[in-house]
């Protein structure tokens, strides 16, 4: 008989003993799961805290250690208990020893415990954080992830009924998110599609219609591409990156950039300064654009920092102000992009793609972020700073939101990935008689693949 899906449910088995071992009876009462207990207390061996727990479930990291983080500050504990305990929630992930993760505590032990989750829990592995936190601003606890937060309502400071009701709740949640994933899992997997990752900002919307629409009909299929969308928000461009390095994306077309420009120039959807860095590391096919690197992301217009009220201000809605990147910060940008990309050991794999015809839907003749100028320093910058590397460098007199840019960016990535023109899925395209109803996209599809139509 098979054995249910394992919890791991972390706690402060010194602070909040007694709401861990209610959370653990109420997952072991859904009779669905059993659990694991991992002690991240500051004070492991303080009182007999740890005797309530069966000794084949308890894990005991910080044990060894317990003079040493008796003596740090709070801060310091937690940056210690994080690095000592992430390898021991990575190995058990890593040996299938448990298929599910969960913890409930105050800020401190959800700053502990949400690391763990981070850095040691793939996409997709469940997660859930009870919280005295979770009502509030979040980001920090969830980062780029999957985590699910649980507002306590109740401080977690003793069992009363509403916190009861609560971590009851909890403990269905997380077992219902772990046998689904549990069985997921034992399911055959399916040819695999290639894993395509797209960025995407309100702006390039069209541009990443337009390659959807090409990858995913005739003379395309479907089922042979997997599109993942990231909306460039600063958490979008991690999340690609954190797959990218997790193994689980095949390619990139990394169309909107735009969160370089938050990240050199202080705007509020910045994806830190590695940004460009798993795909180059990994060697995967990458397309790259400078898609809405025309502007820096702030909020209301009140926000925007007092250096720059007189700049180019397009108010985007009543929370997102956009600033019209210049020349010389363009220049920046595009020396950003230059550095990453030339760090890479497999230049063949990268392509740039500049649409000198505009790089955001308000960057067009008539509308408010036109300047030819500052683009034109943007493409200048990139194409001279790789002119010596082996990264092909592709202007395009294309809008970045044009079909046929669309056609020209799908083109260069299937050609990186060595799917030839020619081979584009003609033995579908026998069977279904080509159709010519996809529309102008298509089209130009099929002149630029210059394949011969099969007789009916």
């Amino acid at each position: 008989m098979t054995s249910n899906p394992t919890i791991l449910i972390v706690g402060t088995l010194d602070t909040k003993l007694t709401e861990i071992l209610y959370l653990r009876s109420a997952i072991l009462a859904q009779g669905s799961c059993q659990t694991k207990v991992l002690d991240v207390s500051r004070t492991p061996q303080g009182a007999d805290s740890t005797k309530e727990v069966p000794e084949d479930e308890l894990i005991e990291p910080l044990t060894g250690h317990a003079d040493e983080l008796s003596k740090l500050s709070r801060g310091d504990y937690v940056d210690k208990a994080i690095a000592l305990c992430t390898p021991v929630v990575q190995d058990l992930v890593k040996k299938d020893e448990i298929q599910g993760i969960v913890s409930a505590a105050g800020s401190t032990g959800s700053s502990l415990a949400t690391a763990l989750m981070q850095n040691a829990c793939p996409i997709g592995f469940p997660k859930l954080m009870v919280s005295t936190m979770a009502s509030g601003d979040i980001k920090p606890y969830i980062g780029e992830t999957d985590i699910a937060m649980m507002y306590s309502v109740v401080d977690i400071a003793g069992i009363n009924s509403i916190l009861k009701q609560i971590l009851s709740n909890a403990a269905g949640a997380v077992c219902g998110m772990t046998v689904a994933h549990a069985q997921q899992r034992k399911e055959p997997e399916a040819t695999q599609a290639k894993r395509i990752a797209i960025t995407m900002f309100g702006v390039t919307t069209p541009a990443v219609d337009n390659i959807r629409k090409v990858l995913t009909t005739t003379p395309h299929d479907v089922s042979d591409y997997e599109l993942y969308v990231f909306h460039a928000t600063g958490s979008g461009g991690r999340a690609m990156e954190r797959l990218i390095e997790e193994g689980r994306i095949d390619a990139v077309i990394d169309l909107t950039t735009t969160e370089i420009a938050d990240e050199l120039f202080g705007g509020v959807l910045a994806a830190g300064p590695k940004r460009l860095e798993a795909a180059v590391r990994k060697g995967i096919p990458m397309v790259l654009s400078t898609g809405a690197c025309d502007m820096v992301n702030f909020g209301p217009k009140d926000t925007i920092p007092e250096k720059y009220k007189d700049r180019n201000l397009y108010i985007h809605n009543p929370t997102v102000t956009l600033m019209r990147t210049t020349k010389g910060e363009n220049r920046q940008i595009g020396q950003f992009i230059v550095d990453k990309l030339r760090a890479t050991k497999s230049p063949a794999n990268v392509r740039v793609l500049l649409p000198t015809g505009g790089i955001s839907m308000i960057d067009k003749a008539g509308q408010p972020f036109h300047d030819p100028e500052a683009d034109r320093e943007l493409f200048e910058t990139i194409t001279d700073g790789l002119g010596e590397s082996k990264v092909e460098v592709l202007r395009s007199e294309e809008h970045i939101n044009g079909e046929a840019f669309a056609v020209q960016v799908c083109e260069q990535l299937l050609d990186i990935m060595g799917i030839a023109p020619r081979q584009y899925r003609l033995a579908n395209a026998r069977r279904r008689k080509w159709s010519f109803d996809h529309g102008k996209t298509i089209q130009a599809v099929r002149r630029a693949s210059q394949i011969e139509i099969p007789e009916a």
